[in-house]
């Protein structure tokens, strides 16, 4: 069986796409350099006691789908951790996000919630195949395609793994991350290509399991497509970590 890479999508290639994880178009030219002391490849070193400089890029103006967001401050916390309180119609879906280790799309995901951004949007994709089982949210647009009109570095080492209760970046495959993320509710093989930001607890893990025993419609090919029974982020709120 097929199973389809965790990316996110250019708009040129929305059909085609049906092979990846369709995450924010992120097709923007750039490089990250690692940060002093092993922060991720979004970092571009330390500015201070307990931060990092973030590289954000502008994501291609060519996407009809992006939603024009500033991007976060260029200075950013790397230590420590944050709650994220993930709010569905399906329950309530706890994240704690850890900074030390991708701290620029940790603080993307902050300043998203802070914006709204994540409000009133649906999780557009559930797969439940052999080796990748994930639901896929943070795409106000639905499409697949949609994210801010800024990206940054896909963040890893090349030692990721995705166990259940991972939380992670979907990206284009091309080296940048949006806005989209994914919360792992079985254990998946996946390249350590896609940012991971931190976990979700088990409360969260219990709601994500009823997503899952729904199903999807097929839609992008047997085991993944759309959730059958449609799962809307009513609202994120940060909180402690």
């Amino acid at each position: 069986m097929t199973r389809r890479p965790l990316t996110a999508t250019a708009v040129p290639l929305l059909a085609a796409s049906l092979l990846g994880l369709a995450g924010c178009a992120s097709t923007v030219d750039g490089s990250a350099s690692s940060a002093d002391g092993g922060a991720g490849g979004g970092a571009r070193g330390s500015s201070g006691a307990g931060t990092v400089a973030c590289d954000w890029s502008a994501a291609p103006s060519a996407n009809p789908y992006l939603i024009e967001v500033p991007p976060p401050a260029e200075e950013v916390p790397a230590e420590g951790r944050v709650g994220l309180r993930l709010v569905t119609d399906a329950g309530e879906i706890p994240l704690t996000l850890a900074r030390d280790g991708a701290p620029c799309a940790v603080a993307s995901l902050v300043h998203l919630t802070g914006q709204g951004f994540f409000d009133g949007s649906p999780c557009h994709r559930q797969t439940d195949t052999e080796g990748l089982q994930v639901l896929q949210c943070g795409d106000p647009t639905g499409t697949g395609a949609g994210g801010p009109t800024y990206t940054s570095p896909t963040d890893v080492s090349g030692d990721e793994t995705y166990p259940r209760g991972t939380v992670a970046m979907a990206n284009s495959g091309q080296g940048f991350d949006g806005s989209q993320f994914f919360l792992v509710w079985g254990d998946s093989r996946l390249p350590p290509a896609y940012t991971v930001v931190g976990t979700v607890d088990d409360a969260g893990l219990a709601v994500l399991d009823a997503i899952a025993a729904s199903g999807n419609d097929g839609s992008n090919g047997p085991g993944d497509g759309a959730p059958a029974v449609p799962v809307t982020v009513e609202s994120v709120s940060v909180g402690a970590g």
